[in-house]
């Protein structure tokens, strides 16, 4: 038995073993994540190491000792479909990381992350927050409703997917900070063997009414308990109709400051900047519209795509209805998508050549963060406890987790995961599904908004507690820190264009308590929006407008050659290093046919941020491999040979420098000349390079001595 926390480096070619207080690996700096999970159904004692992998560290929460190897592949079983499905709830939502001997192990459970600690100093890593009942009490008034809110919420998308008992169990749901966090799922079939209270909103209402509320909420909260017994709060929307103006009515409660920042940068491997930004880049204050687009289709399209999805979106929300702000939002996102079609249409690109772009926005009203999102790009949400990601990628391998089909994790593996399924532009509006998601500002924190040349390679995951936590500790500001990511990006990642948009919220108690008035009087006259989506591909966590919902009907029910008539632009690859294809999002996309094999001879260009060369091929993983050097992007290399070192793996190949970018920047780059080892699988994609025998550099065949004259 392994009692010892020891974590494997997650650099495949080092793999070197470190003690788990180690942020870095000792041997080649890279950042050691620490994966602390959730172990259902585990009923091994501390220091047990299950599948010579998950350390149990105390009762049913295991360390994962090799960060940097996929967990085994399994067919996904009906009882896991629930988390997947609700997988745009995360991290709310805890989500499978692996199944092994009849464990669970679950990521993004209520769990400290590494190095978080108390306000009196104390490590908490690895230890689980508190129960809601815990902190319920010691809560503001504002909080609670905060708290019953994203209760109200929960219980509707739990409904869909027949667990909503898990909100009747107080042991499952827990409070970070001013977040509700769940730490598994109870099924409503097995749960309504052993609850007392019937799984309806009558049986939440009576959950409720055992806790204590502020004085100033009481008789509110009293009320809307009793009404959801006697059945006067029919549905989830109702209730939460009652809360949202409870917090509106509590709001002034609380001051808030905002202070934004943004940035965008060409990179040091681009030659055009197809990021932009709203507000112009290098902005500061107090706005309260923040846009970050990533285009898509080259200098003469994605910088056009992106541009015009601001000046669209910024025209759009100028006349919005602040009463209505989740719908007009997915209105001014499907108004610069079809404003970038219809210039994609007038000049006739087809295919790869249309232009498009990724969109992930933020807008403050008052109380409320309303964040709105199509693509790639991310939103992070930071406090001193943690950094969550809160948007959900729309590519591929999100889609295939969300439908049920593989764990995130293993479909990360598919070699089309990158894929981008839904972006501006490519497409009729009838298909697009933004997500909309609403916050109330509650603590103290900063949202993060980038594109992904930042967020690639986990540089948000490594470098916020470093780089944006000193924000909320008053150590420095959003713009410095959004300099200082630009910067990150570009010496870390460097492969792309960098965009940075910053949302510090500081939120202060006013003193006042004033009682909240009863929202309930008539509780016949409120009235009910549609039930939430039962598709499987629907992300948005809150209210569907109907305007929508009529156009995917439309479009459902058209013809079928029609249809397919809209699917025929596809997106052009997103990075360099991402397969070139987009699929509707409710159409799993073709598998790709395997590349064409590398042939000795051959002369390429490689097409990839950078490729490292070893000296030896196929070394036993235990060994740390020896490394000729970095292949930056654009080196001519040629195939000297081809060897299959072990059946059904990857042959490895061995490969000349032939001649380098001219621009590279990287420290420890391969010459001309040089010679080395990688497997195949890695060199993909690539490009046939066509030289003239001046241009081969290295590879110039040596000059014969012409034959004498007898």
């Amino acid at each position: 038995m392994q009692t010892d926390s020891i974590v494997q480096c997650p650099n495949y070619f080092c793999q070197a073993l470190n003690p788990e207080s180690q942020r870095f690996c000792h041997n080649c700096q890279t950042r050691i994540p620490k994966r602390y999970l959730w172990a259902v159904g585990s009923t091994h004692s501390p220091g047990e190491l299950i599948d010579d992998r998950f350390l149990i560290k105390s009762a049913q929460i295991a360390l994962d000792t090799k960060p940097g190897i996929p967990p085994m592949a399994i067919e996904v079983p009906p009882s896991l479909e629930p988390y997947l499905h609700l997988m745009a709830e995360r991290p709310t939502i805890s989500q499978p990381f692996a199944v092994v001997k009849d464990v669970l192990f679950l990521e993004s459970a209520p769990i400290y992350p590494s190095d978080a600690r108390s306000e009196r100093g104390e490590d908490l890593s690895g230890r689980l927050m508190p129960r809601l009942v815990q902190v319920w009490a010691a809560s503001s008034g504002f909080r609670q409703l905060h708290f019953l809110r994203q209760l109200a919420h929960l219980w509707r998308v739990l409904s869909v997917e027949k667990v909503a008992s898990t909100l009747l169990d107080s042991e499952l749901i827990f409070a970070d900070s001013d977040t509700v966090r769940i730490l598994e799922l109870n099924f409503d079939s097995l749960a309504a063997q052993t609850v007392r209270d019937p799984i309806s909103l009558a049986g939440l209402g009576k959950f409720w009414s055992s806790w204590q509320a502020q004085p100033a909420l009481a008789d509110f909260f009293n009320q809307v308990c009793q009404n959801l017994i006697d059945g006067q709060i029919t549905n989830a929307d109702e209730l939460l109709d009652v809360l949202d103006s409870a917090i509106t009515a509590q709001s002034s409660q609380q001051t808030r400051q905002i202070q934004i920042a943004t940035l965008t940068d060409q990179g040091p491997s681009r030659q055009s900047n197809e990021d932009a930004c709203y507000p112009p880049s290098g902005t500061s204050g107090d706005h309260s519209l923040l846009i970050v687009c990533d285009g898509i289709g080259g200098h003469e399209g994605g910088e056009v795509a992106s541009n015009l999805a601001i000046e669209t979106i910024v025209n759009q929300i100028r006349s919005l209805d602040p009463d209505q702000l989740e719908p007009e939002l997915e209105v001014a996102v499907c108004a610069a998508n079809d404003a970038i079609a219809q210039k994609n249409d007038a000049e006739r690109r087809q295919e790869r050549q249309r232009m498009g772009t990724t969109v992930v926005m933020g807008i403050v009203r008052s109380h409320e963060f309303y964040l709105t999102h199509v693509g790639d790009s991310r939103a992070y949400r930071i406090t001193r406890q943690g950094c969550y990601q809160v948007t959900l990628d729309d590519d591929v391998a999100s889609r295939e987790a969300r439908l049920g089909y593989t764990l995130y994790r293993e479909a990360l593996q598919h070699p089309s995961a990158g894929s981008l399924v839904q972006a501006l532009g490519m497409g009729s509006s009838s298909y697009l599904r933004p997500t909309v998601q609403r916050f109330i500002f509650d603590e103290e924190c900063v949202f993060l908004l980038c594109s992904d040349g930042l967020s690639d390679n986990d540089r948000v995951e490594e470098h916020w507690q470093s780089e944006i936590v000193p924000i909320l500790n008053g150590k420095t500001n959003v713009a410095t820190v959004a300099r200082k990511l630009v910067e990150i990006a570009n010496t870390q990642n460097g492969h792309d264009n960098v965009t940075i948009g910053l949302i510090h919220c500081q939120t202060r108690e006013t003193g006042q308590s004033n009682p909240v008035r009863s929202m309930l009087a008539k509780p016949t006259q409120l009235i009910a929006p549609a039930p939430p989506s039962q598709l499987r591909t629907e992300i948005q966590p809150r209210r569907t407008s109907w305007f929508k919902i009529a156009l995917i009907l439309l479009g459902l029910f058209g013809a079928a050659g029609a249809i397919a008539a809209l699917f025929v632009p596809e997106l052009i690859p997103r990075l360099i290093n991402r397969l070139p294809t987009v699929a509707e999002p409710s159409v799993v996309p073709p598998v790709p046919a395997s590349p064409e094999p590398l042939t000795t001879g051959s002369l390429i260009q490689l097409d990839r941020p950078e490729l490292p060369l070893f000296r030896k091929p196929d070394q036993p993983s235990d060994q740390v491999r020896e490394l000729v050097g970095q292949v930056p992007p654009g080196t001519v290399l040629k195939v000297e040979k081809r060897q299959q070192t072990t059946a059904g793996q990857p042959a490895w190949i061995r490969l000349k420098v032939c001649t380098i970018a001219a621009d590279t920047k990287l420290q420890n780059s391969v010459k001309a000349g040089n010679i080395g080892w990688q497997q195949e699988s890695s060199i993909v994609p690539f490009t046939k390079a066509n030289l003239k025998p001046d241009q081969l550099g290295a590879c110039t065949p040596p000059k014969q001595n012409a034959p004498s004259t007898p």
